[in-house]
């Protein structure tokens, strides 16, 4: 059997199935590959996430990785902060909203909490995929193991957006 080219349509059964299964991660979030490999050039994927998902600000500095993010539907709050983990800038991104999506290059600390159920987001990424490296994890935010730190780290975002 050859390796047939697929086209794939993101509808709204594709994403309520997708939103389904994240509801019942633990993570309340869940991945749908568009690629057909994790080595591929380039990554694209779904990203659907419930509230609560957390998210710990990251970057991709090793390996040097950009990454594209297109909110289909939902809205999520976008953070970006420096090397000290100061804010520098903060945005609300969703379907409907003066700002659809984003694009950050390599290197830049960044973090996202999602602030409607069933949020799905649309990321293109350089490949092959690597998870992030511990280096690339900011000191700032709570591991994701402590429960407690988390809860509070995610009601501090989302009280923040939310006033915005």
């Amino acid at each position: 059997m050859t390796n047939q080219p697929k086209t794939e349509f993101i509808d709204l059964e594709l994403m309520d199935a997708v939103a389904q299964k994240a509801a019942a991660s633990p993570r309340r979030r869940m991945n749908y590959n568009f690629h057909r490999s994790t080595d591929e050039k380039v990554n694209r994927l779904l990203n659907v996430m419930h509230r609560g998902s957390y998210l710990p600000v990251h970057r991709h500095l090793n390996p040097d990785k950009s990454e594209s993010i297109i909110v289909v539907r939902g809205k999520v709050g976008v953070t970006i902060y420096d090397d000290a983990g100061t804010e520098v800038e903060s945005r609300i991104v969703g379907a409907g909203c003066d700002c659809v999506g984003f694009d950050i290059e390599a290197g830049v600390w960044h973090g996202l909490v999602v602030l409607e159920d069933d949020t799905v987001l649309f990321e293109v990424k350089e490949g092959p995929f690597a998870p992030i490296a511990s280096d690339n994890m900011a000191s700032w935010t709570p591991a994701v193991d402590d429960a407690e730190a988390v809860e509070k780290f995610v009601a501090g975002l989302e009280e923040k957006f939310e006033t915005k």
